[in-house]
């Protein structure tokens, strides 16, 4: 069996390509990307695919009998076609399966709400493309987090507009792991999955962050329109929104729902205490 993982340069798509060799050994898996030399590393078949390009997803799904179709980045509606390109590319070369890389999130009134309409179309491609497929959403990685932590202890604060919203944090190697069971296992043939751990407040984030790196963070709440000022100003309009988005939606409970990891992945989620020491141990 010979599985595609498309986007296989970016973090996520290198998680589930390790797993997947993991799984069913090197020589079945494919690693996708626009760039392929980003990719060599990971020690498996690369070949060249631009989202934008149809014709290079034709020849990048030769003989593939599964693909996992990792969510684009561009603009949402972009996206969309993009996403399309590789679900028809894949129904032209008969490729059997496709697994997306949706999300959770609030479909409406945050800024965020876009990019989560624009997955929830390619979603419904996905299901119309008369392939087998699963769906799985993700919830929000803990790494950003983790990767700003320097940030954070220079100014002693986690700060946001999350309030006492709860999220139910993943991991990208939580992630990893799930979807390359999701790929490989028919039982979760045409199932849509929430992929999200313990639900947790920011309060609790920055004290799990305190407990792992001995670091004396604070939660600080601010307001929406606040936090959004702040974001576009460091990031850009666009992006800035966008991060602003995602905590308004973490407020509001568009990131606390049920989780279906354990029924996808076959095994309990790790706790947050595990993927943060986890990730220490990466850095070291």
């Amino acid at each position: 069996m010979k599985i595609a993982v498309t986007s296989a340069s970016g973090k996520l798509g290198a998680e589930i390509v390790q797993n997947l060799i993991n799984e069913i050994g090197k020589e079945n898996v494919i690693g996708i990307a626009r760039t392929t030399k980003k990719a060599e590393h990971l020690g498996v078949e690369i070949r060249e695919g631009d989202y934008n390009n149809r014709a290079q997803f034709d020849l990048a799904l030769k003989g593939v009998d599964a693909v996992l179709l990792v969510s684009g980045m561009d603009d949402p509606q972009k996206r969309i076609q993009q996403h399309r390109n590789v679900i028809e590319a894949a129904k032209a070369n008969g490729v059997k399966k496709i697994v997306y890389t949706s999300i959770i999130g609030a479909e409406e009134n945050t800024a965020f709400s876009p990019i989560v309409q624009s997955n929830r179309q390619t979603e419904e491609d996905v299901k119309a493309s008369g392939l087998d497929w699963v769906i799985g959403r993700n919830g929000i990685y803990i790494e950003p987090d983790l990767e700003y932590l320097e940030n954070y202890a220079t100014e002693g604060e986690i700060r946001n507009c999350a309030g006492d919203g709860l999220c139910g944090y993943t991991s990208r190697a939580e992630l990893g792991y799930a979807y390359a069971q999701m790929l490989l296992k028919e039982e979760h043939n045409q199932q849509t999955y929430n992929l999200a751990g313990e639900a947790i407040t920011q309060t609790q984030l920055a004290e799990l962050i305190n407990a792992v790196y001995g670091t004396h963070l604070t939660y600080n709440a601010v307001s929406v329109s606040a936090y959004e000022a702040e974001r576009k100003a460091a990031l850009g309009d666009f992006i800035g929104s966008v991060i602003a988005g995602i905590y308004e939606g973490i407020k509001i409970g568009a990131q606390h729902v049920p989780s279906d990891y354990e029924k996808a992945a076959g095994r309990a989620h790790k706790s947050h205490v595990e993927i943060i020491k986890a990730f220490k141990k990466r850095e070291l």
